[in-house]
């Protein structure tokens, strides 16, 4: 068994299907996602100053097969120096990340990135000049708590004498689908049950609403300028951007959209309410599950409820489809509960290794959040509140 850093996408690209083959159906782990993210998000920086860098450790076994693999890249910070991240990490918001593994394999993997990891912390001078290895913080988001395998990861580094710190991120919300429409309604409360129905009475029925979803790439242009548009519109309407204000956001969405619909894994739709379009959802489905990854809806149909019509209609298809699970991703917006979404709690971490700069970094940090989590404890009349250390710590031995 041997780890190899890789640090471009050519370089990778031979490896692709092991790639998917290592990401447990988890479509924000795919090569697909996570490349796209690199071309569009590891550009450098408005001075041409190169920035980010890959940072992929590919695990192979002894006859070179790809049993492993930490999608990850290098970010230079002036004040945290050379953090390693998670590709896809940021403002797209890919939710499940994690270190790929073969099953069987988690504790050989582990074992043998926590090593590399280990060694490049304490790269040579010669090395860390020409920004070749060498790493200040590992900062870890957006993976699953329960996620065994960066859990063994983090077990490894910890036993090799880097200090790691805990903290809860926010929670996935997921529905487990039943077999039929008639189970799922009986799951609701009686409220939200009669809800259901009444609008399956007096917008359905009524053949008011019609739903399209596109099945081939000449529909995917209108209908992804219909999602933007209607998203768009109704953050407007709240006095805030919009995800779609950012160009490079947008640019990665307009790219990988296609390749998502070439794979099977992008369900586009939006509802018509007499005749105009007043929902958009724009889901990835891959292992049986929707992951309901972005929406928008018409600000000035709010009282026809478009966001309850199209919710209710996709959930519906999805379980005449057979699929297991439609999960809301992150957030703790109420209304998921409304739907009967369980949540799934995620964690961040943060590893610093057993340097004296990085140490020395990490507390001025340190230093920084428990100063803002002092003052945001103040209470009406100024005084303090006591709060927690939101950074549990696990030293190494």
């Amino acid at each position: 068994m041997h780890v190899c850093r890789l640090s471009n996408l050519d370089e990778l690209a031979p490896y692709a299907d092991q790639w998917d083959r290592l990401s447990a159906g988890v479509p924000f782990r795919s090569w697909t996602w996570l490349s796209t993210w690199w071309r569009h998000y590891g550009q450098d920086d408005s001075n041409g100053r190169r920035r980010r860098r890959l940072y992929v450790l590919c695990v192979f076994d002894q006859t070179n097969v790809l049993i492993g693999l930490a999608p990850w890249y290098v970010d230079r910070s002036a004040t945290a120096g050379r953090v390693v991240r998670p590709l896809g990490s940021g403002e797209v918001c890919s939710d499940y990340l994690s270190v790929l593994c073969q099953p069987g394999m988690e504790d050989q993997v582990t074992r043998a990135l926590a090593d590399r990891l280990t060694d490049d912390a304490h790269a040579s001078a010669e090395d860390i000049h020409t920004h070749q290895n060498g790493w200040d913080l590992l900062d870890l988001s957006d993976f699953d708590a329960k996620d065994n395998v960066v859990g063994r990861l983090i077990e490894q580094l910890a036993d090799r004498g880097n200090t790691v710190y805990r903290r809860a991120g926010p929670n996935c919300w997921r529905i487990e689908l039943p077999r039929t429409w008639d189970e799922y309604v009986a799951m609701v409360s009686k409220g939200h049950r009669r809800k259901l129905r009444q609008l399956q009475r007096s917008v359905f029925a009524e053949g008011r609403a019609v739903l399209h979803t596109i099945e081939h790439f000449g529909e995917l242009p209108a209908a992804v300028n219909i999602l933007v548009d209607l998203h768009q519109r109704r953050w407007r309407s709240l006095g805030e951007p919009g995800c779609f204000a950012s160009p490079r956001f947008d640019a990665f969405h307009r790219e990988v959209m296609p390749k998502l619909l070439c794979g099977g894994n992008l369900q586009l739709r939006w509802l018509e309410l007499d005749g105009r379009p007043a929902a958009a959802e724009y889901h990835l489905i891959a292992g049986g599950v929707i992951y309901a990854y972005q929406s928008g809806i018409d600000p000035e149909l709010l009282d026809e409820q478009p966001g309850w019509l199209i919710t209710m209609y996709t959930l519906r298809r999805a379980i005449e489809q057979g699929f297991r699970a439609f999960d809301l991703l992150r957030g703790d917006e109420p209304y998921k509960a409304h739907w009967r979404a369980k949540p799934c709690p995620s964690l961040r971490v943060r590893v610093v290794p057993d340097r004296l700069s990085a140490q020395l970094r990490n507390n001025i940090w340190l230093t920084g959040s428990k100063v803002k989590r002092w003052i945001k404890g103040r209470g009406a009349r100024g005084e303090v509140t006591k709060t927690p250390n939101p950074w549990p710590q696990t030293p190494g031995p």
